[in-house]
């Protein structure tokens, strides 16, 4: 199963079982194959295991000599990955294998995401499951479903098949630091209807384009200011509607509502005669953006071309004027900023992808915030919008806070072990992003938790990456902690 372009590193158990997951298709949706592996691996070291209908994975294993009657420690990770590829990438997530790189540190997938949020969760517990000389407590292994996209896995969790109540959640990106506490979130979904009309055959078909963007997370990386695609795009299809006359055919941006979209792309029609107006009107707008994103963005280009496909039907006017009104009104981006934790963003939201079927357009965003009352706040602003331009309007996938704990057992180990392997305190902090923690808080109430893990790169990117040696670090890190709790 592996490939064995990680067969020298170090240390070769965590990369062994990393690189074999890499070889099996897991994007959210997509689990059964890792979840069955799981399982597989398992039963073939005589261990308990649990598989539930969400394909949620509990693998249990007896403390070592000596931690016979230490307390059971959950360790917890996610087995679905964010699949996102370059577009000029030939890959197919439901089969095809990750092609593994090395490059100096750093561990890349080629073209497409690597997976390491969060299959290094995934390897860590496998090369602990497989061990026979590593001291530990009693560990329940929960490897969960569907995170990247709702988390559905943790949300259907039965609490009962788990009796340990510290939880060590391996979900985190930068290494040094203790995760203590995440944002909530909510998914938006607002869809307007397509009222379609026979096309103008005098007409041209043309294809704005944006390109160049980063993207990223859209919780860790939201404070960054980088250009997102599909505003971006109704900024600008605003701006050539105030002087020239269109129609709309289609519009589309992004892949993932988690994720800052990168690419976005509109289908319209004009006079011939305008053709040359709008090109003016863009390359005014690659000025405009250049300067506005020469920090993040660097890249960011607008292409405005000419095709010769004819299409019988588009957009009815007023269809291409809502659409626009609302891609330009629907929220995006920073809300508030947290006057606790210095530099922490308290709320925002994300407009991740934009669509269009034979009936509807879709908008689709994923809302995050450390206070209840601030995400419900977004949300009904995203539907006041909605509603203004009669565009259907729900919500999916809400999920809970975690809050801090000022009296964590778990954290003050994690702080003194870290202490005494490096000599200084790790960073404590709380992040804009959601971890299944928040809906595990909620199920278990007493549950004492931290989050931790290696440094990983521009994650739900195609240019995602990992360092080797923080790996290294992290595991050692891992393993000088179990063995302290007896």
């Amino acid at each position: 199963m592996s490939s064995n372009v990680l067969k020298d590193l170090k240390p070769y158990e965590v990369f062994k079982f990393f690189e074999e997951i890499t070889q099996i298709p897991r994007g959210s949706g997509n689990e059964k194959e890792i979840s069955d592996y799981l399982v597989a691996f398992a039963k073939e070291r005589n261990l308990e295991v649990i598989q539930d209908e969400a394909l949620n994975v509990i693998i249990k294993k007896s403390g070592t000599a000596g931690y016979e009657k230490a307390p059971t420690v959950i360790l917890q990770g996610h087995m679905d990955m964010v699949n996102e590829k370059n577009q000029n990438t030939k890959h197919d997530f439901t089969k095809d294998p990750l092609k593994l790189r090395v490059e100096g540190d750093m561990i890349y997938a080629t073209g497409t995401t690597l997976g390491s949020d969060n299959g290094i969760a995934i390897a860590y517990a496998l090369a602990l499951l497989d061990s026979k000389d590593i001291p530990h407590p009693p560990i329940e292994v929960l490897l969960t479903t569907d995170e990247e996209t709702g988390m559905s896995g943790a949300r259907a969790l039965n609490p009962e098949h788990l009796k340990g109540r510290i939880l060590i959640n391996m979900d985190s990106e930068e290494e040094g630091q203790l995760l203590v506490s995440c944002s909530g979130g909510v998914r938006t979904r607002a869809a307007l209807k397509i009222n379609w009309e026979k096309a103008d055959e005098n007409l041209i078909s043309a294809e704005l384009r944006v390109r160049g963007l980063k993207g990223g997370h859209s919780g860790m990386e939201i404070n960054k200011g980088r250009g997102n695609s599909n505003k971006i795009l109704g900024r600008i299809l605003y701006d050539i509607y105030t002087f020239v006359d269109f129609q709309l055919v289609s519009l589309k941006g992004g892949a993932k509502d988690n994720a800052i979209p990168r690419e976005a792309d509109a289908l319209i029609v004009l006079k011939k005669e305008d053709a040359e107006k709008v090109q003016e009107k863009v390359h005014i707008w690659n000025s405009i953006l250049k300067n506005e994103f020469r920090i993040s963005d660097a890249d960011v280009n607008i292409q405005f071309e000419i095709v010769s496909k004819k299409y019988e039907k588009v957009f009815s006017k007023e269809t291409t004027k809502k659409v626009i009104g609302l891609l330009n009104l629907i929220p995006n981006g920073v809300h508030s900023m947290s006057m606790e934790i210095s530099g922490l963003v308290q709320s925002s939201t994300n407009l991740g992808v934009i669509k269009t079927d034979e009936e509807l357009v879709h908008f689709d965003s994923a809302t995050r915030s450390s206070v209840k009352s601030l995400k419900e706040n977004i949300v009904n602003t995203a539907k006041i919008a909605a509603e203004a331009f009669g565009a259907e309007f729900w919500t999916e996938s809400d999920y809970p806070e975690w809050e801090y704990d000022a009296n964590s057992n778990i954290r003050n180990l994690f702080v003194k072990v870290y202490n005494n392997l490096y000599g200084k305190d790790p960073e404590i902090v709380a992040i804009h992003a959601g971890v299944e923690c928040g809906l595990f808080k909620e199920k278990f109430n007493d549950i004492d938790m931290i989050s931790f893990g290696p440094n990983l790169y521009d994650v739900h990117t195609p240019d995602e990456h990992m360092s080797i040696s923080s790996v290294q670090n992290t595991w050692n890190y891992l393993l000088s902690v179990l063995k302290e709790i007896k």
